[in-house]
């Protein structure tokens, strides 16, 4: 399965809810079965690295987001991923836009990740990260469970 995280910038929310998800799947043994990615809406931070206090936060957690850097949502990325996960309506929206629309006939993919659902809590799930953390771990749960 092709999993893309998306959000405005790629440097916060959607690399953190990629590696958390990475982390998810290696603990299951499943790491082979899934190709996990993250993207931005906007071209703001193209090329930046992951947000210092949230590269931080992760390497705190044992999750290493070396390597990455921030890249803008391609329309050819609704062809090549099987879910698509917007951090927000306004990703969501922008997503929506990059890809000319949600084109019918297209199976398996989530454009959204609500952020009302996204925060509430999951039943069972230890919360290893808090604000934005707990948030893209409850989702890549909640994904995973997908």
């Amino acid at each position: 399965m092709r999993i893309l995280f998306v959000c405005h910038g790629n440097i916060c929310r959607s690399p953190m809810a990629e590696f958390v998800m990475k982390q998810l799947v290696e603990e299951a043994g499943l790491a082979d079965q899934f190709e996990i990615a993250s993207a931005a809406t906007s071209t703001e931070e193209i090329g930046n690295g992951v947000y210092p206090p949230v590269r931080r936060l992760l390497l705190r957690h044992g999750i290493d987001p070396a390597g990455k850097t921030a890249r803008q949502m391609r329309r050819s990325d609704y062809d090549s991923y099987d879910l698509l996960i917007g951090m927000d309506g306004e990703n969501i929206r922008n997503m929506r836009r990059i890809c000319g629309g949600t084109p019918r006939g297209k199976s398996g993919v989530c454009w959204t990740m609500h952020r009302r659902r996204a925060i509430s809590p999951i039943r069972g799930t230890p919360g290893i990260l808090t604000g934005h953390g707990g948030m893209c771990r409850r989702g890549a749960v909640r994904c995973w469970h997908i």
